[in-house]
């Protein structure tokens, strides 16, 4: 049986219903216990206001981990992870229990009616590329976050 290689992965999460936080640290754990999958690293966690959205601030964190599962086993893993966190889609942008989000998948270029990487909006986002410059500083212009100054972001301790 042919090994597949490790794949570097960062991933983008966040909630704004009920325990925010909580949902987001048990995201994370749930992601580090997939098969397949290594854990790296996980951002600082940043509160933010909804984009193109309503409802509370957000809660958001990027995390890095190495999987050797394709693309859209992962993808299936992320919705399960969010289903058991109750997430429910009722209309776009509706406020979350739970949101995964598929970043980058190495250097795979995806665009298909499931899944589109890199993530299509993922520079539009103060709540993805703040974190993720916590990780990975290579993927993030400075012009990017400048780009981003009037979206309101805070750093949790």
């Amino acid at each position: 049986m042919l090994q597949r290689n490790w794949v570097s992965v960062y991933v983008g999460l966040g909630a704004n219903l009920g325990d925010a936080q909580q949902a987001v640290e048990a995201a994370v754990e749930a992601i580090g216990k997939l098969p397949n999958t290594q854990l790296l690293g996980c951002s600082s966690f940043y509160r933010s206001a909804p984009v193109d959205a309503s409802g509370p601030d957000y809660i958001n964190a990027v995390i890095h981990i190495e999987s050797r599962s394709n693309a859209y086993d992962l993808l299936r893993a992320f919705q399960a992870i969010e289903n058991s966190a109750g997430r429910e889609r009722p209309y776009r942008h509706a406020p979350r229990t739970l949101d995964i989000d598929m970043l980058l998948y190495g250097s795979a270029r995806i665009d298909s009616t499931e899944l589109t990487v890199p993530h299509p909006r993922m520079r539009e986002r103060a709540f993805v590329m703040r974190p993720l410059a916590d990780l990975a500083p290579k993927w993030v212009a400075l012009e990017d976050l400048q780009k981003l100054g009037d979206q309101v972001i805070q750093k949790l301790d």
